[in-house]
């Protein structure tokens, strides 16, 4: 009778395979500690923000008076000045909805800044952390949150001041381009304060460039009101690629991504050209501070 030899395994199959099952499990539980790690730090700062909330109602009471007050300014201008609008405050829903989105972010420094000069954040590099990305991922999170929260009131009181209400997969594109912007913007903002000495150089870089951002942008005027120098920056101007397809979603019930959304002196930019120079911006934004952060939490 004839029999089949089968040769015992080595042990150095042995060992592979269970070196391989510790880096899986190892792999697992870093994740594990990673999302536990975030999740913490982002509990700590909405925690920070319901002691003291100043900061959340200040920055949705300014854009709300702001609907008030330039609407009454110019309720009275003549109809198809500002393109097809039937009235100035829906023609400036879409500039608060996306400036209050990016004003929030550009502050999304300041926490760290503080951390840093208060000695906390020293306290959290000589922590045992899985990774000490958890505290930027923490500020993104919590950022985009209040980002998100705010535009949801704005788009609200919009409609209760006659703005009108996009339909609800216009509401998801909003909320996308605002996820868009306040990531790039919040990236910038986090990079600033690893790289800036300290929190007064961080408040005046946001005090020098949020109002020529501003005006810089269609938020307040069409392109059509502006000089040709004037139309070039706000064609670069991250913020007019938020607020065109936001301020598109007011004007028209029906839109498709081919749909033209702006006419820059370059060109025609469509609704899906101005999402792709959002998530460009946010992408380089992303990457621009790596190299700084790979430095700072190292």
């Amino acid at each position: 009778m004839s029999s089949t030899f089968i040769p015992p395994k080595s042990d150095a199959n042995w060992q592979q395979l269970a070196s391989t099952a510790v880096q899986k499990e190892d792999t697992s539980n870093w994740l594990g500690e990673l999302v536990q790690e975030t999740l913490a730090l982002t509990r700590r700062l909405f925690i920070q923000l319901q002691r003291r909330p100043s900061t959340l109602i200040a920055g949705i009471i300014q854009p709300v008076m702001w609907l008030i007050l330039f609407g009454a300014l110019f309720q009275n201008a003549p109809k198809g000045m500002f393109g097809d609008s039937t009235n100035y405050g829906q023609f400036l829903s879409a500039g608060v909805i996306v400036f209050t989105a990016f004003g929030g972010a550009l502050n999304a420094g300041l926490p760290v800044m503080f951390d840093r000069e208060f000695g906390f954040l020293n306290r959290l590099l000589v922590a045992p952390l899985a990774s000490r990305f958890s505290i930027v991922l923490a500020s993104t999170i919590f950022i985009v949150s209040q980002s998100l929260l705010q535009a949801a009131v704005i788009v609200a009181a919009a409609a209760f001041l006659g703005a009108g209400l996009p339909n609800l997969a216009g509401l998801g594109a909003i909320a996308l381009i605002i996820l868009l912007l306040a990531l790039g913007v919040t990236a910038v903002s986090l990079g600033l304060a690893f790289a800036l000495p300290g929190h007064i150089e961080l408040i005046a870089v946001i005090f020098v460039t949020q109002l020529p951002l501003l005006f810089a942008s269609t938020a307040l005027a069409p392109l059509s009101f502006m000089p040709k120098w004037l139309q070039i920056v706000a064609t670069i101007n991250p913020l007019s690629y938020a607020i065109e397809p936001i301020r598109y979603l007011y004007l028209h019930n029906s839109w498709n991504l081919g749909n033209v959304v702006m006419q820059a002196p370059w060109g025609a930019v469509t609704f899906g050209g101005a999402i792709l120079m959002l998530v460009g911006f946010s992408f380089v934004a992303v990457l621009s501070i790596q190299p700084l952060l790979r430095r700072t939490l190292a």
